[in-house]
């Protein structure tokens, strides 16, 4: 697991792009950006972007919340595990998953094995203001949004913390994470997979 040292990398923001190795698979709870900052990364480096909400609708043919309502919260793990599985058999391409994906362990040991998991950290507060602006949040439906989302933490974090790269993620523009991601991949890799590092340089 890496952590970014953004300051160390300023003069790198705006001019990085590269070609990652493996499928690039960002993982945290709700309302921490994984499907807003995938698709503009995904665009950053030229890649397909897949959420894997959105695939498991798409397979059930209904919106999330009818799956919860209608067949319960295994089905939908399992259900996600199958997409998850599958998306991780393609090209490489970037990845956002549901908040509680990570912590099923079958799809936790598939992701470590064919990906590069991102933690976007976000805290309590970011999380909460987030959420508050959206109301397809199934968890979220009942009882305070705070509780919740501080209960989700405590149970969800130390499995999060298993992810290969970790960004923290604030309430500010998206373009501003992306370019914290863009430098703690861009670090991971040259690390771990050099023979593999294509770095290249592209407009902001």
């Amino acid at each position: 697991m890496m952590m970014h040292d953004y300051a160390n990398n300023k003069s790198l923001v705006g001019t990085l792009s590269f070609t990652p190795p493996r499928t690039i698979v960002l993982i945290g709870l709700m309302g921490a950006g994984k499907t807003s900052i995938g698709k503009r990364l995904a665009k950053r480096l030229d890649l397909p972007f897949f959420d894997s909400d959105h695939e498991v609708e798409k397979a059930a043919g209904c919106p999330i919340m009818e799956i919860y309502d209608l067949y319960g919260e295994e089905a939908f793990m399992n259900g996600e595990y199958r997409v998850i599985n599958r998306l991780l058999g393609e090209p490489v391409h970037v990845l956002a998953t549901g908040g509680g994906s990570f912590m099923t362990e079958r799809t936790r040991e598939r992701v470590k094995e064919k990906a590069i998991s991102v933690w976007l950290k976000a805290d309590l507060d970011t999380l909460v203001t987030r959420v508050s602006r959206r109301s397809d949040r199934p968890f979220l439906e009942d009882g305070s949004q705070r509780e919740t989302l501080e209960k989700l933490i405590g149970e969800r974090y130390p499995y999060f913390e298993m992810a290969d790269v970790i960004v923290d993620t604030y309430d500010e523009p998206t373009a501003a994470t992306v370019e914290r991601v863009i430098v703690a991949l861009t670090d991971y890799i040259r690390k771990n997979y050099p023979d593999q590092y294509i770095l290249k340089s592209v407009e902001g």
